[in-house]
């Protein structure tokens, strides 16, 4: 192998590419550690089909409408309700319909366009911790 020395021809003009191989091994090592964990699959237990599904629940109760607005106020079925009186009124109707929860009321969430996203977290957290299972999301304006 030839080395040229620098013998005052003039600025030198070869590319060092040591960093750029650096580079690139450490984003080959990235690659590597990262590949494996895309692969892992998550388990979803969708609905399977059946042949005879079962039979819609004759005179279902009344849905529950929640609308959170702007402000921060939360009505149900268009009366105000305190969100720290939510979960209870909640856990009312869950215990209403007893252990079958396909007798339990849809909740209804429906959100003003300008409202927090806190508020609705709050609203969603006592739902579910009320042991509602029936949960829906309504557009706003519909």
């Amino acid at each position: 192998m030839a080395f040229a020395s620098n013998s005052g021809a003039g600025p030198m003009a070869d590319i060092n590419v040591t960093p750029l191989v650096d580079v690139m091994l450490v984003l080959l090592i990235i690659f590597m550690v990262t590949a494996p964990a895309l692969s892992y699959q998550i388990q979803v237990d969708l609905p399977q089909r059946t042949s005879n599904p079962p039979p819609p629940p004759k005179d279902p109760p009344e849905p529950i409408r929640l609308r959170i607005e702007a402000g921060g106020t939360v009505t149900w079925n268009n009366t105000p309700i305190p969100l720290s009186t939510l979960q209870a009124a909640l856990e009312v109707e869950a215990e209403r319909a007893g252990a079958d929860v396909t007798r339990q009321p849809t909740v209804e969430i429906q959100t003003d366009m300008e409202a927090q996203y806190e508020t609705l977290a709050k609203v969603l957290s006592r739902t579910k911790n009320a042991g509602m299972a029936k949960i829906a999301f309504v557009e706003p304006g519909a």
